[in-house]
């Protein structure tokens, strides 16, 4: 079976933590239960404390490194699957997930949720992010999205 790495990327409230979560439940309980517990990443999980989401902006490079590292460590021991569910607007975000990903073997897919310079689709994703990010900073996340 290939190894598969899947970077996501959407603004907050895209729907691309639903979709990797769709994604784990399609491959069954007993990967889904392993790929939760070992192949899944995302740098919001640092922000929880005692269950709750505490964004603190000071922290945020130090928790990006920390989710990188975890991702790549994950991927040095062959998980057959690994995530990275992070925003990855701009290129230069997910670019060291995709190369250590690409360097170690694995197979990886990119998957856009949602389309951010879709103005209903950024009312849409303010309405529904789980962590309270207004509309004007999901508006100016989508003026820095890039294709790629």
């Amino acid at each position: 079976m290939p190894k598969l790495a899947i970077i996501m990327r959407g603004l907050p409230g895209s729907g691309k933590s639903y979709w990797a979560e769709q994604f784990i439940i399609s491959q069954g309980i007993e990967q889904a239960i392993h790929i939760r517990q070992h192949g899944y990443f995302s740098t919001d999980r640092y922000f929880y404390y005692q269950g709750e989401y505490r964004f603190n902006p000071q922290q945020i490079a130090q928790y990006h490194q920390a989710n990188l590292t975890a991702f790549i460590q994950a991927l040095a021991r062959s998980e057959p699957i690994v995530i990275c569910d992070n925003t990855n607007i701009a290129k230069w975000e997910f670019m060291a997930y995709e190369a250590a990903a690409k360097a170690l073997g694995y197979k990886v897919n990119v998957v856009l949720v949602g389309q951010p310079n879709d103005e209903p689709h950024q009312q849409l994703c303010a309405q529904r992010n789980q962590h309270h990010v207004p509309l004007v900073q999901i508006q100016k996340m989508a003026q820095l999205f890039e294709e790629w």
